[in-house]
């Protein structure tokens, strides 16, 4: 049976667009107060006024850089400045650059940016948010984690380790929080289509829509749906991982395409 999120306050990152928004709409329709940050401002202000329309109640929106240590301070003291509570976060923040093998052509740049946002990221925003989640007495923290975190390809391997950083950290988590009010839990998905594989692509739509040709990749709701689901059992019952494929996805290599 689905609890309520009312009287409940939920952090959702990387919330301009995508699996974030989403999941910002998805929380705010169960009854959470929502406090969402991302870099781009003008997915923001988009979400701000979804979330009023549909729930008649505006969330606390501030920008979000989750690789910059000042950005994150000032965030998190907005939202403990708006609510002085925090129930719920929701580390959806990352991103994918490159398909580069790891050789002499590979793009540093882009691996340091991996990191630090998949992986740096995500610990600075909950370090910081983990007194609050214990203080609320019903906290929960949801990692969005990725197929990629389970199994390597070539191309991915720098995005997989980060995604394999996730649910390393997502393990410890659990462990370190053992015996406190706090969930934890993993939402990995295979193939989604949002503007993932744009950003993965450096801008480069035509060979991003070829990513998804011929068969139906989950939607950005569908991940949505299960980020929700978990945030809305009883106190007492954590699901610890649920891992999300289209139906025409077997794993990273294998996809059922139209005429293949």
């Amino acid at each position: 049976m689905a609890i309520s999120g009312a009287g409940k306050v939920a952090v959702v990152t990387g919330a301009s667009a995508g699996i974030g928004y989403s999941t910002a709409v998805g929380l705010a329709e169960a009854g959470f107060q929502l406090a969402v940050g991302a870099r781009r401002k003008d997915g923001l202000v988009k979400l701000v006024e979804d979330i009023q329309r549909r729930t008649g109640v505006k969330p606390f929106a501030e920008s979000l850089d989750v690789t910059d240590k000042e950005s994150v301070d000032a965030f998190v003291k907005g939202v403990v400045s708006e609510y002085g509570k925090v129930n719920v976060l929701v580390n959806n923040a990352g991103k994918a650059l490159g398909v580069d093998y790891i050789d002499e052509r590979a793009n540093e740049d882009d691996w340091e940016v991996m990191l630090d946002t998949n992986v740096l990221g995500l610990l600075r925003m909950t370090k910081r948010l983990v007194p609050y989640l214990v203080e609320s007495g019903d906290g929960h923290i949801i990692n969005l984690g990725s197929t990629a975190g389970h199994e390597a390809y070539a191309g991915g391997g720098v995005y997989c380790a980060t995604k394999f950083g996730v649910r390393a950290i997502t393990g410890a988590l659990r462990q370190e929080l053992l015996g406190k009010p706090v969930r934890v839990t993993s939402i990995d998905p295979g193939m989604v289509e949002t503007e993932f594989s744009v950003v993965r692509f450096h801008g480069d739509t035509e060979r991003a829509s070829r990513v998804y040709e011929g068969f139906r990749p989950l939607t950005a709701e569908d991940v949505a749906d299960c980020i929700v689901f978990a945030a809305t059992r009883p106190a007492h019952v954590n699901i610890d991982n649920i891992i999300l494929k289209s139906v025409d996805q077997a794993d990273a290599t294998r996809v059922a395409r139209k005429g293949q």
